[in-house]
């Protein structure tokens, strides 16, 4: 009797509609303020996920940090706390340190040489994040980092006294010795207690991008710009292997491809909303320096000396930064790339 019970019971397993077999719910972090565009575009997935799965696959977004900081959130989806997370180059590169050359700063000139290299150098980066378990769901970007600050910072000696402490990433170890062999003053923060560390005064000068702080209102409490780009803030949407591979080999490509999508979709969207971005801080109090040629010449020769012999001594592979800087001559010196006189 119980064994034809088991028979039973196994059968109907086998006849279930499809919707009570693969039915999953993704986990995904992000420090991404709730409302924010980067939370949008999660938001936006999510809906075409469940309109081409017809709600078998939904997404739950844990925003703002509360999943923690980005190191955080990539430890708990190697332990199935999340599934997947919206992260920068910094959460990834606890995965693959190869990631961290698109962070050296003064690199890319443009959006244009940035897209270039990255496509690239894209297949070789996601066949490195495979092989540690993640799938890449959308590359993306959050702007050109800027230097804030609760006093003017124009040339980098500006930033050299007592009083400047500047945010460096918690983790960050090779970027804090970095910007101390350089003669500035680090201080190691999570990302979701800046604004805590601001308003104590922990730190009082950061970098990031116009649209973040505006969207965490950080700029509230450092109301100078250096209007200088640094880098592009650089990052990717990722899901575990794991998570992805329960859901049917022939829905994946439906996901994927809406995934993608919406990553293109915020791409230009961040991009287009850079410089509105400025103009709506600066309604509210904000401070643009202007950065004389002068002084760029001293942040690039700064950067050169201090910051890249310690990233490429620790951080970032010696050939992917060759590799990188490969792409980039070869995109400089396309036809199209030169000036019109020559």
């Amino acid at each position: 009797m119980k064994i034809l019970a088991a028979r039973l019971i196994a059968a109907c397993i086998i006849f279930l509609p499809l919707s009570q077999v693969y039915c999953q719910t993704i986990k995904i972090g992000t420090l991404a303020p709730d409302g924010s565009t980067w939370y949008r575009a999660l938001r936006d997935m999510g809906k075409e996920w469940e309109r081409v799965t017809a709600g078998k696959v939904k997404i739950k977004i844990y925003p703002g940090g509360v999943a923690g900081d980005e190191v955080d959130m990539v430890r708990k989806m190697r332990i199935g706390q999340l599934h997947a997370a919206a992260i920068t180059n910094f959460g990834l590169s606890s995965i693959i340190p190869e990631i961290k050359a698109f962070e050296m700063p003064m690199i890319f000139n443009s959006y244009e040489e940035l897209d270039y290299v990255r496509d690239k150098l894209a297949p070789k980066q996601e066949e490195l994040l495979g092989s540690k378990g993640f799938l890449v769901l959308y590359w993306g970007d959050a702007g050109w980092a800027h230097m804030f600050s609760q006093k003017p910072v124009i040339f980098p000696q500006d930033l050299k006294t007592q009083d400047q402490k500047i945010f460096v990433w918690a983790g960050a170890t090779e970027s804090f010795k970095a910007w101390k062999a350089a003669g500035f003053h680090p201080v190691e923060v999570a990302a979701p207690d800046i604004f805590m560390s601001l308003q104590t005064g922990l730190i009082n000068a950061f970098t990031t991008t116009p649209l973040i702080a505006l969207s965490y209102q950080w700029f509230a409490l450092a109301k100078n710009m250096c209007d200088f780009a640094y880098a592009p803030l650089c990052g990717a949407t990722i899901i575990t292997k794991e998570k992805w591979e329960q859901i049917p080999a022939k829905i994946q490509p439906k996901l994927l491809q809406a995934a993608r999508l919406s990553g293109e979709r915020l791409k230009k969207e961040i991009r287009a909303m850079d410089d509105e971005a400025v103009k709506v801080m600066e309604k509210h109090g904000l401070i643009k320096h202007p950065v004389p040629e002068e002084a760029r010449k001293e942040w690039k020769d700064m950067t050169e000396k201090y910051l890249y012999p310690e990233l490429l001594a620790r951080e970032v592979p010696q050939d992917i930064y060759k590799e990188i800087l490969g792409f980039l001559q070869e995109y400089r010196t396309k036809p199209s790339q030169r000036p019109k006189n020559e």
